[in-house]
């Protein structure tokens, strides 16, 4: 069974970091974090890979491409954790 990570420990990071990352840099930066064959879930969608997480973070706008990069919005956290 692979390891599951929960999405908030990754907007934690980048916001935690104060810099924006270009896509191939978080997905590294969370590799590093917390390793290469895992595999994240939120609050309501489970099974996703680096990509799918950052795309779905995109959407919701917890994640923010700018010109500089991808930044965390603090304000979109899930209020229960």
């Amino acid at each position: 069974m692979a390891k599951t990570v929960h999405g908030r420990k990754v907007l934690n990071m980048v916001l935690e970091s104060g810099q924006p990352y270009n896509r191939d840099a978080l997905k590294d930066a969370m590799a590093t974090q917390f390793g290469q064959d895992v595999q994240y879930h939120t609050c309501s969608v489970q099974e996703l890979s680096a990509d799918g997480l950052i795309d779905l973070f995109l959407g919701k706008g917890k994640l923010v491409e700018t010109d500089f990069g991808i930044i965390g919005d603090a304000s979109k956290q899930c209020g229960h954790h």
